[in-house]
């Protein structure tokens, strides 16, 4: 007996707080950057307790090279006929629509499908998130590291096929039900995150990249991923410190997001520089500035934030404030 069949072990008493569906997601891609795309993508829809109602598959032609088909094994040969993404969007859509997008390293999968769905001119169906890595800690379970290998093996699920999209979606589900039980058990509080589908995107090129950026646990590796980081220039003003409530701000001051945002990321960055502020990968006690719609959220940046007493805007109060950036001293 598999652990999607076993249902003989519901919580006595079920938080009324929680979610009444969930859509276990994986999905492989082209690569991990701003550009790359999706080519296949699987979906496990659950009941409120965890239990499996059905499954769904499907191949992507990313209309570009595949790009590691050693880890994903999805050849040029095999995505020709695949469908596009604006033929999938929505059965795909159905298959999210209502529930909570559960993944694991859930911003990486999160951040794909939206922009997937930006390029298609549609908005994904999705409002809240939630990560089994970030479960798994809520739940300190002795785990050697945030692996989707290491998490299957604890709950003993085993892995047939390794970064093929309906097995690694399977392997989740399989992992996430029991970790859903043990937290309605112990009355934990599911770390659920707000999704915000972007609302502006451009095709433009990104800037040339240079190094690497470690971001957690993401599609290649589930436990070591990238992120290209991108080259700017370097900002030619001082900073002028941090910023003040209902001040403008100033150019050179350090900018600092964390967290989903309606504007495509790198859009939102480029304005920033564009306006004269510089855009800071950290937040340290120089930062003038944290972005975020999550301020309640335990990313990196944020707790940093707080330790620091560094000054906290949501994405709507800072679009605003670019409007009018105030010019360097002197």
């Amino acid at each position: 007996m598999t652990m999607l069949d076993d249902r003989t072990t519901a919580a006595p008493t079920w938080p009324t707080a929680y979610p009444q569906g969930y859509a276990v997601v994986d999905v492989e891609t082209t690569g991990l950057a701003r550009d790359d795309r999706i080519i296949s993508a699987a979906v496990y829809r659950l009941d409120a307790q965890g239990n499996v109602e059905d499954h769904w598959y499907t191949l992507v032609n990313p209309e570009r090279d595949p790009g590691p088909v050693w880890i994903h094994g999805l050849t040029t040969d095999v995505l020709a006929d695949a469908p596009l993404f604006p033929d999938i969007a929505g059965e795909f859509a159905e298959r999210l629509d209502g529930r909570v997008l559960v993944a694991h390293n859930a911003i990486f999968d999160w951040q794909m499908i939206a922009r997937e769905y930006a390029r298609a001119k549609r908005t994904a169906p999705v409002r809240q998130r939630l990560c089994t890595i970030a479960l798994s800690k809520e739940l300190a379970l002795p785990l050697p590291n945030h692996k989707l290998e290491s998490l299957a093996a604890h709950f003993g699920v085993v892995q047939q096929r390794a970064h093929h999209a309906l097995d690694d979606a399977r392997v989740l589900a399989e992992a996430f039900r029991p970790s859903l039980h043990e937290a309605a058990r112990v009355g934990a509080r599911l770390p659920l995150l707000e999704c915000r589908p972007l609302t502006e995107w451009s095709d433009a090129p990104t800037a040339p990249r240079i190094g690497y950026q470690a971001t957690g646990s993401g599609s290649y590796g589930r436990g070591s991923s990238w992120r290209p980081a991108r080259k700017r220039p370097a900002c030619p003003y001082p900073n002028p410190g941090r910023y003040e409530a209902d001040k403008p701000l100033k150019q050179g001051m350090r900018v600092a997001f964390s967290g989903d945002t309606s504007i495509d990321r790198e859009l939102l960055e480029d304005r920033a520089v564009e306006a004269g502020l510089h855009v800071a990968t950290s937040v340290s006690r120089l930062t003038s500035l944290l972005v975020t719609n999550d301020p309640d959220s335990a990313t990196s940046k944020t707790v940093k934030a707080k330790s620091f007493g560094t000054p906290v805007v949501d994405e709507a109060a800072f679009t605003q404030l670019l409007r009018d950036v105030a010019p360097a001293d002197g």
